[in-house]
């Protein structure tokens, strides 16, 4: 199967103007997008590509917005798309604990969660600082719960999961894998990404754990959830904090097997940041995170200056914040219910 590359320089550029053209021609049939600055980089089947509606459809930036979209298409054949997603395809090691690699990448030493993946157009290979800090997460969620049920190692037993925008699967195969119950749910808009996380959690034997989904938030079950987690982009996490919040356990409703007594215990599973990563983490005065009791969100996906948006409207909608990481000005914020 042949694709076209579309590529669309954006001036000026600015992360929020590629989403925004993202957004709008997607539903023109393109598959996936990558952005390289200052280009959004979309690939779409050859057979339904139409230059005429994309030029239609990106001469409205000119027109109304504060930018301008120059664009040029080729074609990429099979085989050479293959070539070059697999020459571009690193391993990636996350805390020396977790490794993310495609099924071609041999010889790596192993590590306790191994995950196998077939990136195909790019739908989350790990290597964005974002999805790194949705596993750094979910490492500090396990060790959280390991100090409330007394176990040696992070685990998320007890724990029911679901992965917003799940990609390539990725999160939904590692939660699986930490012991979460089953099945973590994964959901995504996007049907190529669906099927992608489908052979991918084949391929990891996580199959019969985890259930993957197309659709959106309105699939969201109220009440559901222990640990949602959401690595899209700020305008959906935007719109759909209230549906998060509502598909949480409250307090009452979370009925977790031991808390964290001590302040000393809490102390021992505080974040260890690296300084390369340039990671951070912060926890109200207040907060004992190891004793949380209702349900978390975790969203990603946007920059650390838009974390006050972000907190304020988890807040407006009865969540309370618990702590935040960032890489390379990307951020992840944790929020309790």
């Amino acid at each position: 199967m042949s694709y076209i590359e579309v590529s669309m320089q954006i001036a000026p550029f600015s992360e929020e103007s590629a989403e925004i053209v993202m957004a709008t021609v997607e539903e023109l049939g393109f598959e996936s997008f990558t952005v390289e600055e200052p280009f959004l980089k979309g690939y779409i089947k050859k057979e339904d590509f139409s230059a005429h509606h994309l030029k239609c459809m990106l001469s409205f930036f000119d027109r109304t917005s504060g930018f301008k979209v120059d664009w040029s298409a080729n074609l990429v054949q099979d085989e050479n798309w293959n070539k070059v997603w697999e020459s571009n395809f690193e391993p990636i090691v996350i805390d020396n604990e977790c490794t993310i690699k495609a099924s071609f990448h041999k010889g790596l030493p192993l590590t306790r969660y191994n995950i196998t993946i077939e990136p195909r157009m790019a739908f989350g290979t790990g290597h964005h600082q974002t999805t790194e800090l949705m596993v750094k997460w979910l490492f500090k969620i396990g060790e959280w719960r390991a100090a409330q049920t007394g176990a040696k190692e992070k685990h998320l037993r007890g724990l029911q999961v679901l992965d917003m925008g799940t990609g390539t699967g990725i999160l939904a195969i590692l939660a699986a894998k930490m012991g979460a119950v089953r099945a973590v749910h994964a959901i995504d808009v996007d049907i190529a990404a669906v099927n992608s996380a489908k052979e991918n959690v084949w391929k990891n034997r996580m199959h019969r754990a985890t259930t993957i989904l197309y659709g959106d938030a309105s699939l969201i079950q109220a009440s559901k959830y222990d640990l949602i987690l959401a690595n899209i982009n700020r305008n959906i996490l935007l719109d759909d904090m209230a549906t998060y919040a509502r598909g949480l356990r409250s307090t009452e409703e979370v009925s977790f097997s031991r808390r964290v007594k001590s302040r000393k215990k809490s102390a021992e599973v505080a974040l260890a940041a690296s300084e390369s990563d340039r990671a951070i983490m912060s926890t109200p005065a207040e907060g004992d995170s190891s004793n949380f009791t209702g349900g978390l969100l975790v969203v990603s996906g946007f920059y650390v200056e838009d974390i006050p948006m972000l907190k304020a409207e988890a807040e407006k909608n009865g969540l309370r914040y618990i702590a935040e990481m960032s890489k390379d000005g990307w951020a992840a914020v944790c929020f309790e219910k």
